[in-house]
């Protein structure tokens, strides 16, 4: 099977909702892809001081009005989207991606591992590590940016059946680019770790984002990766099912050789 996956990668201005929006509307327009991956908190920005800018932006689902636009991209362009945003749920807001269907269904990922001063703003993640069905019915999970710091995260997808693990992120950190060839090696599965770029300052906090998106094979093959400062999207054509060949030898297995009694819990 042939399929299209793509990776997004810009500079979102901090609150700007419509007018980030409005940017990545542009950007999809005329993409030939089956999935396509946004950033974390792809059209609110990150560096949050007040609690008040948080609610701003957060969106309920399924009413959010960023939450509907993409999702009728979605259903127009007959690809999936994975994307980031602060999820309204109540009182809460959880630091969360979605995966929206082209047949208008979708699926909420909430972020387990909390980075540094999200910890102020956003809810631990209560989701789990879920798989669902993307276009064509492959398989994807979602991690969300600091996830990747935790084998486990992406490990527990894998072994639930994930053909690619879909990462938006915001990454500050220089290491998970490079560790995430190790996730995909070690399970044997895609990763599309979408990333943003640019220097964010709000009062006297400040971040600056890493870029260099990519798509990794299921050997932690680099299939595309982008500059640290570049805007655009790249696409590459791949075949969900070597995700399915968790061989190493003719004698090992990623998932058939684990000793699960040994390791630490």
């Amino acid at each position: 099977m042939r399929y299209r996956v793509s990776v997004l990668q810009y500079e979102p201005k901090f609150l700007k909702q419509d007018e980030n929006l409005e940017t990545v509307q542009k950007m999809l327009a005329g993409l030939q892809t089956d999935l396509v991956v946004l950033p974390e908190l792809a059209l609110s920005g990150y560096v949050f001081v007040e609690m008040d800018e948080v609610m701003q932006i957060a969106e309920s689902v399924p009413d959010g009005k960023c939450f509907n636009t993409l999702r009728q991209i979605a259903i127009d362009n007959d690809f999936s989207i994975v994307y980031g945003f602060a999820e309204r749920a109540g009182d809460l807001v959880y630091n969360s991606s979605a995966l929206l269907n082209p047949d208008g269904s979708y699926h909420v990922y909430r972020k387990t591992h909390l980075y540094y001063r999200e910890k102020l703003f956003f809810e631990p993640g209560d989701t789990g590590f879920a798989v669902h069905p993307a276009k064509g019915d492959v398989k994807i999970g979602m991690m969300i940016c600091f996830d990747w710091q935790f084998p486990e995260s992406a490990r527990t997808l894998a072994m639930r059946g994930a053909q690619i693990i879909c990462h938006p992120s915001n990454l500050v950190l220089p290491w998970c680019q490079q560790a995430m060839i190790t996730r995909s090696l070690e399970n044997r599965v895609f990763t599309i770790t979408s990333n943003r770029i640019g220097t964010e300052i709000n009062k006297d906090q400040q971040q600056t984002f890493t870029g260099a998106a990519q798509i990794l094979g299921t050997k932690g093959e680099i299939l595309a990766r982008m500059e640290t400062t570049g805007v655009g999207v790249e696409t590459r054509e791949i075949d969900p099912s070597l995700a399915l060949d968790k061989s190493v030898s003719s004698m090992n297995g990623v998932f058939a050789d684990r000793r699960p009694d040994f390791y630490q819990r």
